[in-house]
């Protein structure tokens, strides 16, 4: 077996793993408070994100409190959110602004996008995670999306994964091309990079 067809039966594998979860949405939960505790340390002002698919961890509901928390403080730069739209002739992904009730409709793959809002550039990116190994490596659904974004947007987000305890892969080898994300979050708390504690 080549290493995308490895990859490929790994993935099918995670994804199959993360929908079975007996406790999804309890872990669901506790990352959703890990990620409202991570973000009151950024001074992020525009944030990309995802539409859940495929039992992916849903980080909107947390994102809406960021964005209100920021109303209520006053902050001179509104706080704004941004989902993926593909662009097809770059096979890259350009971020559109998002807000609960905002028009939507659906990408070629079937995802939800917002429809006709405003390009924002994110400094801060959140990347679902199908599975994740030692030093920050991801691994995806193999279109390469991110990775052809990262390459081109000027300045570079920091770029922080979000997945269950469940997908790490104990032996995951990146490739050449893979680039290591910034952080990486799940339930049990900030899993990469490793950091120990004053006090432990």
């Amino acid at each position: 077996m080549d290493r995308s067809e490895e990859k490929k039966v790994l993935r099918q594998r995670l994804i199959s793993q993360r929908l079975n979860m007996p406790d999804r949405l309890r872990r669901a939960d506790m990352l959703q408070q890990v990620m409202r505790i991570w973000l009151v340390r950024r001074s992020d002002t525009v944030i990309g994100a995802y539409w859940p698919i495929k039992g992916e961890f849903d980080p909107l509901p947390a994102l809406h409190r960021w964005k209100e928390d920021g109303e209520l403080l006053d902050e001179p730069q509104p706080r704004r959110i941004g989902l993926p739209v593909v662009d097809k002739v770059n096979q890259t992904l350009k971020f559109h602004a998002w807000f609960p009730g905002c028009p939507m409709e659906e990408d070629a793959f079937g995802i939800p996008k917002p429809k006709d809002t405003e390009v924002i550039v994110p400094t801060l990116l959140f990347v679902p995670l199908v599975g994740y190994g030692v030093g920050g490596y991801r691994l995806g659904y193999g279109g390469g999306f991110y990775d052809r974004t990262l390459a081109q947007l000027q300045p570079r987000p920091y770029t922080a994964g979000l997945g269950f305890a469940a997908g790490f892969v104990p032996r995951m080898e990146p490739e050449p091309h893979d680039v290591p994300l910034d952080a990486i979050l799940n339930e049990l708390g900030v899993v990469w990079p490793m950091s120990l504690d004053e006090g432990d």
